[in-house]
């Protein structure tokens, strides 16, 4: 006798997205009791009071030369993205022909923009090379995935009409590239307002720009003047389609090499040591393989350390999911007046717009050191920036059942719809806030970036580089097992979601 069906039993698309998703929390849940989140602050509520009066009422007259630090992270952010578009556009080209250039590009782009500084640091000091390198760098590991993918979508029936004899580059030119234009620039521009907020924390790093100053002004409790900083970068992504118009974009590029300046005397013999003797272990150019052990021994926590990063951004992930579900209504036309949907649009672009590490840094200072603050600065920044995207695609569905309440709406006619694209945009993110998680270590979470970063601290460069080596590695097989977790149906073509 057979059955009935089981609680999600079933082979139904819904019913295997249910199962996926309840795994990943069950898991969060099952390992939570392993995480760090105490409060260690004495008083975090009046810190959050003194944060939000700062916010909303800025100390403008406070500002010290603000248009110089606004000017330096336009232009590290133009020329960075810039030069990565440069170097990753041929890339693409090659992509899919070649294994090793594609194990390459996902290397590259593993690292984060931060500890790529952290290393080109110790050669190029507090320079312009440090922060081009910095960006352009991994960046190009981007553009090179994005755009062969965009690339190979290209439709085949106008280079097919042309006539037999018609060369390569001719039937590149004129039949595949006008095609995909558009997506390669709308993706170019994406990635740019990303080379904003990454600019914004190479001050983190002790480079002048916006984050520099932000980052003084709240360690030093200045949150007046925090405010003011924080709304000038918000209202510098705001007017980017105004001041980033691609007519205004040459002058931009000239207009930036004044602020770059001045650029450092590299010294060959100097780069060349860094990199063929101070990044490796001197039992491994020594040949002695008894020695690496007793190497690879002193290297501390690194299986906690491991275990922290991958802990860290499974709750990062779930958060993410569980904050997206949550906010998409806000901004959705299918819900509420028009004054909330303001209201919850601006909150979403304001969450999505702060930086992971900048969220992390604030909650910080409020919370004291653990992994909480990590968590809710990763959860909130993705949550919001996938609940923008679907709220974004529930607007252009319509409802089948007008007569339904707001929760029937919701829970019975547009989740049920958007739920797919909402889980293949976590699957997508998970890379990402891997790549996060590893370097809010800085702040003194114990995840790979804390020992990245004393290692650093302590000119220890073969360990560090042996950790940046981890790192990408963790991030590549997290990439890869998140290809295979998330929803084949539901295929997404919006760049953001990159």
């Amino acid at each position: 006798m057979s059955r009935a069906p089981g609680w999600l039993r079933g082979d139904s698309p819904g019913l295997v997205l249910a199962r996926r998703s309840l795994a990943l929390v069950a898991l969060c849940v099952l390992l939570l009791p392993l995480a760090d989140l105490d409060v260690t602050a004495a008083d975090p509520w009046h810190e959050l009071q003194r944060m939000a009066l700062g916010f909303a009422w800025p100390n403008w007259l406070a500002l010290e030369s603000p248009l110089q630090a606004i000017a330096l992270t336009v232009s590290v952010a133009l020329w960075g993205t810039f030069l990565g578009a440069l170097l990753g556009f041929p890339l693409a080209l090659l992509f899919h022909r070649s294994r090793l250039l594609r194990g390459f590009c996902a290397f590259i782009r593993a690292i984060h923009e931060l500890f790529w500084a952290l290393l080109f640091l110790q050669v190029f000091g507090l320079s312009a090379i440090t922060a081009l390198a910095a960006l352009a760098i991994p960046y190009a590991g981007i553009f090179a995935k994005v755009y062969a993918e965009i690339l190979e979508l290209t439709p085949k029936a106008p280079g097919d009409a042309l006539p037999p004899g018609v060369d390569r580059l001719s039937r590149f030119l004129y039949t595949e590239l006008p095609l995909v234009w558009g997506r390669l620039a709308s993706y170019t521009r994406y990635r740019f307002e990303c080379a904003m907020r990454a600019s914004v924390l190479l001050g983190f790093v002790g480079l002048p720009t916006l984050g520099f100053y932000l980052e003084s002004a709240f360690r030093e409790g200045r949150f007046g003047e925090a405010g003011a900083l924080l709304w000038l970068f918000y209202l510098l992504i705001a007017t980017l389609p105004v001041w980033g118009h691609r007519r205004l974009l040459p002058l931009l590029l000239v207009g930036a090499l004044f602020w770059l300046g001045p650029w450092p005397a590299v010294d060959g013999d100097l780069l060349w040591r860094f990199v063929s003797h101070d990044l490796w272990p001197a039992p491994l150019l020594e040949g002695d393989i008894v020695g690496m052990g007793a190497w690879l021994a002193d290297i501390p926590d690194l299986l906690p350390a491991i275990g922290n990063t991958l802990l860290l951004a499974l709750m990062g992930t779930v958060g993410s999911l569980v904050l997206a579900l949550l906010l998409w209504p806000l901004a959705s036309r299918h819900f509420g007046h028009r004054w909330q949907r303001a209201g919850g649009r601006l909150l979403l672009v304001v969450l999505r717009s702060t930086p992971e590490l900048m969220l992390a840094f604030i909650f910080l200072l409020m919370l004291g050191p653990s992994m909480l603050p990590a968590w809710l600065a990763l959860a909130l920044h993705n949550g919001a920036l996938i609940a923008f995207l679907v709220a974004r695609h529930a607007d252009g569905l319509t409802p089948g059942m007008p007569g339904l309440p707001a929760s029937g709406r919701y829970a019975y006619e547009l989740l049920p719809r958007l739920y797919p694209n909402l889980l293949a945009l976590i699957c997508y993110r998970a890379e990402v806030i891997l790549r996060e998680t590893a370097i809010l270590g800085m702040l003194g979470v114990a995840t790979l970036g804390f020992y990245i970063d004393s290692s650093f601290e302590y000119l220890m460069f073969d360990q560090a580089f042996f950790l940046l080596l981890i790192t990408a590695a963790l991030n590549i097989a997290v990439d890869a097992l998140s290809r295979r977790f998330r929803p084949r149906e539901a295929p997404l073509d919006d760049p953001c979601s990159r």
